[in-house]
């Protein structure tokens, strides 16, 4: 294949579905539907309603301007484009064309009437953005939490060795630590569904010059906020000629928040993997190696890891790049604007990739147990906290010397608790004590599962 982008090539099939939202031609449409639903807006405005009011039937006529725009209406806005070399500018022609054909010639002087063209841009991206990340980013998201919820409630009685520095620490449960990133991305999921982008659509310095010498009696302040709020937007009223971005660097700060919880995801469950906490489903003829045939290898969370920060990389550089213009305004940001598709393309890329990580992965019992069952050292702590309890001063000293670096296992541990001078209640807590049984509260953390 001649892509240079491996999304728009190798991976083509599983980030397609965001050529509805963050591809070229998906600009130009979501242009045309602004300029559509302004222009029906300005028609049910008191002060041009007389003259230039809709029946419902020429507005459902409008709205197939860009509901029907195919690749033959695209390629009809870039020969404009062609020519004008302002691609907002090649919509408002096209429109024009396009009322002018459908007997709606009275409306053309009112395309785009009063407006910058950012005032379009910004809307515009804004739609893209919001119904790209509801309809395909949040779908595969909620696609993966709820697997990796599946998995918690699967796991979360199976307890497992913890290690903290890469060394045995205490008892924890496979369960609990996939909780763990299942209650982190919930909590950026739900931040990003209630998060809601910005706009603004005021004129050429966001004054409504142009709208106010024309109609002065009118609140266009207040036209412009209704308007924005029938998109799904929230309206900014106080901008330059150009909406600052913050709202979207918000967005994508989200984002990173949601890649970075992945990545840390991803790379605990290729560890798990590696010491055979998790097994690989074997799937005939697949291949794991060139020349050993015996590996399976965790490559999807390989991918998933790799897209993840290159898709943070954008995502960070972009939400910081965006949010600054010079001035009023300059078009430094235009052709970074055209990028986030592909910052979210890498994300996407990832989230199914994670998708098919977990489906292909499943506990393996006997692993979790042989490694608990060889760290009776773990319960060092136990022993340590339960003589602090009785009243021993030198307790963490105490037995630090007897368990640092010198493996106990269970007749040595059970000797240990022997020689302690605690009361029976509480040395019998430690005779019936295990690494497995050593789990605190896990169930009452784990409630929700």
């Amino acid at each position: 294949m001649s892509a240079i982008s491996p999304l728009d090539g190798r991976y083509k099939k599983n980030v397609s579905e965001l050529n509805s939202f963050f591809s070229e031609q998906a600009l130009m449409k979501f242009r045309l539907e602004v300029e559509v639903k302004y222009l029906i807006a300005l028609s049910e405005h008191r002060s041009l309603k007389k003259d230039l009011s809709l029946k419902k039937k020429e507005q459902k006529q409008l709205h197939s301007f860009y509901q029907n725009f195919d690749q033959k209406e695209y390629n009809a806005v870039k020969r404009i484009e062609a020519k004008t070399k302002h691609d907002v500018n090649a919509v408002v022609g096209y429109l024009s064309k396009k009322l002018e054909k459908n007997g709606f010639s009275k409306w053309v002087p009112f395309v785009h009437f009063g407006l910058t063209s950012e005032d379009i841009n910004n809307t515009s991206y804004s739609l893209m953005f919001q119904r790209g990340v509801d309809e395909s980013l949040l779908d595969s998201l909620n696609q993966l939490s709820s697997l990796l919820m599946l998995l918690v409630s699967k796991t979360k009685d199976m307890p497992m060795l913890s290690l903290t520095h890469g060394q045995p620490a205490t008892t924890t449960t496979l369960g609990k630590e996939m909780a763990v990133f299942h209650s982190r991305l919930e909590r950026q999921i739900t931040h990003i569904k209630k998060h809601r982008l910005l706009a603004k659509f005021s004129g050429a310095t966001g004054t409504f010059a142009a709208h106010k010498i024309a109609f002065p009696k009118e609140s266009w302040t207040s036209f412009s906020e209704k308007f924005i709020r029938d998109l799904g937007l929230k309206n900014n009223p106080i901008t330059t000629q150009i909406e600052p971005n913050d709202s979207m660097a918000e967005l994508l700060h989200a984002f990173v928040r949601v890649n970075n919880i992945l990545t840390d995801m991803c790379v605990d469950v290729w560890l798990y993997i590696s010491r055979n906490i998790f097994t690989q489903i074997n799937k005939p003829g697949e291949v794991g190696s060139s020349t050993m045939p015996h590996k399976i290898n965790p490559i999807s969370f390989e991918n998933a890891e790799g897209n993840l920060e290159l898709s943070n990389a954008s995502f960070v550089f972009l939400a910081s790049r965006l949010s600054r213009s010079r001035l009023q305004r300059d078009l430094s940001g235009s052709t970074l604007f055209r990028n986030v598709g592909v910052a979210f393309g890498h994300s996407l890329l990832a989230y199914k990739n994670i998708i098919n990580g977990l489906n292909r992965i499943q506990p393996n019992k006997d692993q979790l147990c042989s490694e608990l069952e060889n760290q009776w050292s773990i319960l060092a702590e136990a022993v340590q906290t339960i003589l602090r309890k009785s009243g021993d001063k030198m307790a963490y000293n105490k037995i630090k010397k007897l368990t640092r670096g010198l493996p106990l296992n269970q007749d040595t541990y059970l000797s240990l608790v022997e020689s302690l001078d605690i009361s029976e209640k509480d040395k019998n807590a430690l005779l019936c004590l295990t690494p497995s049984t050593y789990v605190g509260e896990i169930k009452k953390i784990l409630r929700r599962y």
